[in-house]
């Protein structure tokens, strides 16, 4: 039989670990799942000689109306006074969500922009078994109910944003030509590489400029250097693979929350798609045979209203500034 003291330091270690354990749920879902975080980074994309661009990346904001400290946060960001911004889906949260996403981004009206959806962009969220995540990418399930995808595209078209799900557009930023081209939400596989890649080559038919070699035009440029940018909601393997074939020099994506949950020194337990777990969030190169892309996962804003938990991966906006590849 075991000893007395055996059984107290037994009892005791349990005592502490389900103590560490509530002690780290309360943290998760009292505190750091609302430490809003801007992270700064450099991208040298920009062709030598460009003048810096700012761009401010947001994801995943998941938005229920009664979420007012996200709202003003967001709303906040506008002060940074970025030259692009760029969305990469799963704005929506609740049934009412829209209301909240009009209330952070209306200071955002005028600010070029571009956006894909999510698959919370379509569909509510539901109850989960979090240890599902375990066996791979969650999966659709009948019981999501359907939101206003309608009101929220409209929305954003009211800000002067291009949609790119599926899509491709093209602006001038601060003198520097980009090139866009995005996909609708690819782990609800909707995201179509036939239509991607006509749109872009639509595109490139319509600008000839884009063209270095195109001969000089009286007073317009004889050649202007063009950016690309692809734009997913998901990065999944497939479409950063498709993106560094279309020639994407930064890839812009959001979904993974960067695990939501990570252990330090350690990182993500998942991932909910087939990216590698390294790459779940922040900054990287994406390589696909010998050419690559910078590609930057966001961790994201929010989290289901079902699930109200971070750990070790406080949610986050970037801001990218872009500036010329002779300063890296």
């Amino acid at each position: 039989m075991a000893s007395s003291s055996a059984r107290s330091g037994a009892a005791a270690a349990v005592t502490l670990t389900a103590a560490a354990a509530l002690a780290a749920l309360a943290w998760g879902t009292l505190i750091e799942r609302t430490m809003w975080t801007l992270r700064e980074v450099r991208v040298p994309v920009l062709p030598v000689g460009s003048a810096p661009i700012r761009v401010l990346h947001l994801s995943d904001l998941h938005m229920a109306p009664w979420q007012r400290d996200k709202q003003e946060w967001v709303r906040s960001l506008a002060d940074l006074q970025p030259d692009l911004i760029v969305d990469t889906g799963d704005n929506l949260g609740h049934r009412d969500g829209i209301d909240g996403i009009r209330h952070a981004f209306e200071r955002f009206a005028g600010i070029p922009g571009v956006f894909v959806n999510g698959s919370n962009d379509y569909y509510g969220p539901v109850v989960k078994n979090p240890l599902r995540y375990f066996a791979g990418p969650s999966k659709h399930t009948g019981r999501a109910e359907k939101l206003d995808t309608a009101a929220l595209l409209e929305f954003f078209d009211s800000l002067g944003w291009v949609d790119l799900n599926n899509a491709a557009g093209s602006a001038d930023i601060a003198g520097t030509h980009f090139e866009f081209f995005g996909v609708d939400d690819p782990h609800k596989k909707l995201d179509r590489p036939e239509l991607i890649a006509r749109a872009i080559d639509e595109l490139r038919a319509d600008d000839p400029l884009g063209d270095e070699t195109w001969p000089d035009r009286g007073d317009a440029p004889a050649s202007r250097a063009t950016v690309s940018v692809g734009v997913t909601h998901a990065p999944y393997q497939r479409v950063l693979n498709s993106f560094v074939n279309h020639g994407a020099q930064l890839i812009l994506a959001g979904h993974t929350h960067g695990g939501q949950v990570c252990v330090p020194g350690f990182g993500a337990l998942v991932t909910n798609c087939d990216v590698p777990r390294k790459q779940v969030k922040g900054l990287s190169l994406w390589w696909h045979g010998m050419r690559n892309a910078y590609l930057n996962v966001s961790a994201g804003l929010g989290t289901s209203i079902y699930a109200p938990v971070r750990f070790a991966c406080p949610p986050e906006a970037t801001l990218l500034t872009l500036v010329p590849e002779n300063e890296r």
